[in-house]
Order: C-alpha cells, then sequence, then structure tokens
C-alpha cells in the first residue's frame, strides 16, 4: 500500500510523479508559460555568468551575489557533464535527475521494515507545489544529497557524516543535519571530509571563501518573518524601499537594521534551544535523527532574514525524510510544510507583484506561508522534545519502556 513499506509496486505514486515532474519540465522549458517573473532567468543569467567564471578555475570574485561555499561551484559546472546541451537546459535536466534520484532513494527506504511510503509520497506532493523554481535552483541537488545522508546516517554514520559535510560545501545548512547524531564517528567524518574538500578548493580557486564577506550590508528580504514589520509599516508612512540588493528583493531604509538584528538574535535563540535539547534528550530512536535535524532547518529557516523560495525544498525533503520512518511524530508538521509550499508559489512568482507592492493579497499570503512555517517550528520542536526528553522522564511512572530499551539507537 501507498502509505505502508509494503512489497506492493507504487504504480499510483510513480504515475503522480511522473506527470507532475512532466509539468514541471514543460514550465521551465517554456512549452508553456508560468505566471509571474520568469523565474528560469537566474539558471540562463546569473548561474551561466559564474560558470564561464568557474571554468577559468576562480571563483566570482567581484560578484557579491556569490554567496555559496566553494563546492557550488560544482552544482554551476554540472551542466558541462551534458555537452550536447545549452547550459540551461542541461541545469534543468540535471535538476530532474537530482529529484529522480531523491524518489528513489526514499522508496528504497521504505521497503525496510518499520518504514513507509509516506515519505515518498511528500516528496512526489510537496516538490512540485514549488512550481518551476524547483528546477530553477541547485537547492534541489543539495536536497537529494540529503535525503541521501540522513537515511544513510541510520546504519552507516560515517557515510552520513561525510554526505553532510559535502552538503555543508555545496550550501551551508546541511551542517544541520549532525544535531541529532550521537556517536563521534559522523561528526570525525564530517570533520575530516569538510577539511578535505574546503584545503582541495582553497589551493586550486582563486576566493574560495570570498563568500564570507559578501553578506555583510544585506537588508531584510521581501518574503521573510521580519518583512511583515515592514509591509504593514509602508501603509503607515515607513519612509523605506524596495530594492534588488545582493541578488534578492530586499527592504532597505529606517530600522531595516533593527529587524536584521533581531532576525539573527532569533537565530541565536535556536540555536540555544538546539544546544539545550541536546544536552536534555536521552531517548535517540531509529528516527530521531531526521526529526531533529527537520527541526533545525526549520528553526533556521524561519527565523533567517532571507526566506527565499527554494528554501521550501529543504523542508519538504526533511519532511520526506522522517515520514519514511513509521515512528516519526511529525506528520503534522510535515503537512504544514506541505500547505505552506503552495502558499509559497502563490506569493511567488505567481503574485510577487503584490507581495513587493506590500497590497493586502502580497501581505495576506505572507503571513499565511509564514504563519504555517512559525506553525510548524512549534510543533516540530514540541513534538521532538516529548519524544526524546520528555517521554524518557514520564517512562517508568507510566509503565514504559525506559531509554534504555530495545528501541533506542545509539549508532
Amino acid at each position: 500500500m501507498a502509505g505502508t513499506g509494503g512489497t506492493r509496486f507504487p504504480y499510483v505514486l510513480l504515475v503522480t510523479w511522473g506527470l507532475t515532474r512532466l509539468a514541471l519540465l514543460l514550465f521551465v522549458f517554456k512549452v508553456f508559460v508560468f505566471p509571474g517573473p520568469d523565474v528560469t532567468s537566474d539558471v540562463a543569467v546569473t548561474y551561466q555568468g559564474w560558470y564561464e567564471v568557474l571554468r577559468t578555475g576562480t571563483f566570482p570574485l567581484d560578484d557579491v551575489t556569490w554567496q555559496y561555499p566553494p563546492a557550488a561551484a560544482l552544482a554551476i559546472l554540472s551542466p558541462s557533464l551534458l555537452p550536447f546541451l545549452a547550459y540551461t537546459e542541461a541545469f534543468f535536466v540535471l535538476a530532474f535527475a537530482a529529484d529522480l534520484v531523491a524518489l528513489g532513494l526514499l522508496l528504497y527506504a521504505a521497503r525496510s521494515p518499520g518504514r513507509s511510503r509516506r515519505g515518498a509520497w511528500v516528496w512526489v506532493v510537496g516538490v512540485p507545489l514549488l512550481g518551476p523554481t524547483v528546477y530553477s535552483r541547485y537547492d534541489v541537488m543539495v536536497t537529494a544529497v540529503v535525503v541521501a545522508a540522513v537515511l544513510a546516517g541510520v546504519r552507516n554514520p560515517k557515510l552520513m557524516g561525510a554526505l553532510a559535510a559535502f552538503g555543508a560545501l555545496l550550501k551551508v545548512w546541511p551542517l544541520l543535519l549532525l544535531v541529532g547524531t550521537t556517536g563521534r564517528r559522523a561528526w570525525g567524518w564530517a570533520a575530516g571530509t569538510a577539511v578535505g574538500i574546503a584545503l582541495l578548493f582553497a589551493v586550486s580557486m582563486p576566493g574560495a571563501f570570498a563568500f564570507l564577506t559578501f553578506q555583510r550590508d544585506r537588508g531584510t528580504e521581501v518574503e521573510s518573518l521580519g518583512s511583515l514589520v515592514f509591509h504593514i509599516a509602508r501603509h503607515h508612512g515607513w519612509e523605506g524601499q524596495v530594492l534588488l540588493n545582493y541578488g534578492s528583493v530586499e527592504f532597505l531604509g529606517p530600522y531595516v537594521d533593527v529587524v536584521s538584528t533581531v532576525a539573527l538574535m532569533l537565530t541565536g535563540l535556536a540555536f540555544g534551544w538546539l544546544l539545550l535539547w541536546r544536552l536534555c534528550a536521552t531517548r535517540f530512536l531509529v528516527h530521531t535523527v531526521a526529526d531533529a535535524a527537520f527541526v533545525a532547518v526549520l528553526l533556521f529557516t524561519t527565523t533567517s532574514r532571507v526566506i527565499s523560495p527554494q528554501y521550501m525544498v529543504w523542508l519538504v525533503g526533511l519532511a520526506a525524510v522522517c515520514l519514511v520512518f513509521r515512528g516519526s511524530r511529525m506528520g503534522l508538521p510535515a503537512g504544514m510544510v506541505v500547505v505552506a509550499s503552495f502558499v509559497t508559489v502563490l506569493e511567488f512568482p505567481v503574485y510577487f507583484a503584490d507581495v513587493v507592492a506590500s497590497n493586502g493579497l502580497g501581505i495576506t499570503l505572507l503571513v499565511i506561508r509564514n504563519g504555517l512555517l512559525v506553525a510548524a517550528t512549534v510543533t516540530a520542536g514540541t513534538l521532538l522534545w516529548r519524544d526524546t526528553v520528555s517521554y524518557a522522564d514520564a517512562a517508568p511512572a507510566a509503565g514504559r519502556p525506559t531509554p534504555a530499551s530495545k528501541e533506542s539507537l545509539t549508532p
């Protein structure tokens, strides 16, 4: 059945995946025009421009929109693997391939006892809800690496650590996958892999870490949680501007630095909560690594001063991995993320002009999307705490298994 890890062939799931991905390909190849601004321009203009620089053996040293760790160069250069296609066409094909790889990993994992195809369904349904943006950014490639890393962590912490480090050198956030690991092997392999790859880029390509100084003067991106302050303030005389800044549309003007600082403080509090959880947690099950990674990325995405639409791909991928495990309690926040993905495609690109204009429709869409993210974050964090901390405290009194039971997992 579709909801279990049984042996029945997933015909409906695969047909649904095929039809939805065909629709995405038709949109990115512009057989049909998707409403709103052209989201493929980042590939045709920005990515291809970086590609021309990277192929000369150096990073874009003078381009402040290059804000990615060194291994991101591999994603930007990857279309050269398909020399018989134009750059944009090759990129879309490789994004499609990464989508397929993630689905294959989720379906393969669902075959084991105690697993479910719910995760594969989250991926099949959640990704196309984001529209053609999902194939017009390299985030889907990073997410495929993340899916592989978390699923590998159940039996092979070393491989998980190596993949998490590689993912972090693609786009930083996959480092959060390690928050729920309990052994030294994953962290050791992550550190070794990160150092090795970083040194390789540092000695072979100038400017590998120039990105670290390219975000000092960022504003507050118009789709972030903090942006709601300025969307409303614009109706009450706020004199700031909405400008393209550092590759995204941001608010710039009075008090933006204050809101950005508050966002950073919230991110700091999120880190503190994760540290507290890690110190208090005593019950680590087979799904805890996935659940903890999902909560961590939710926390840092929701509190960020930038919430780009492609960030939702990360959350869909981690929600999918969580629901591969029947014991995971992340069903409700995963559902919120899927719904938030649909609202995201409405606010970008469909009604992005309304968002930029801060009119009623634009503000409403942001309130709903960001409200769903906040609700998913709080719910997921509460469930993780109850599953790993509160459960352990209550188990002896309730006559349930203690954390030392055979259900626990310590890689």
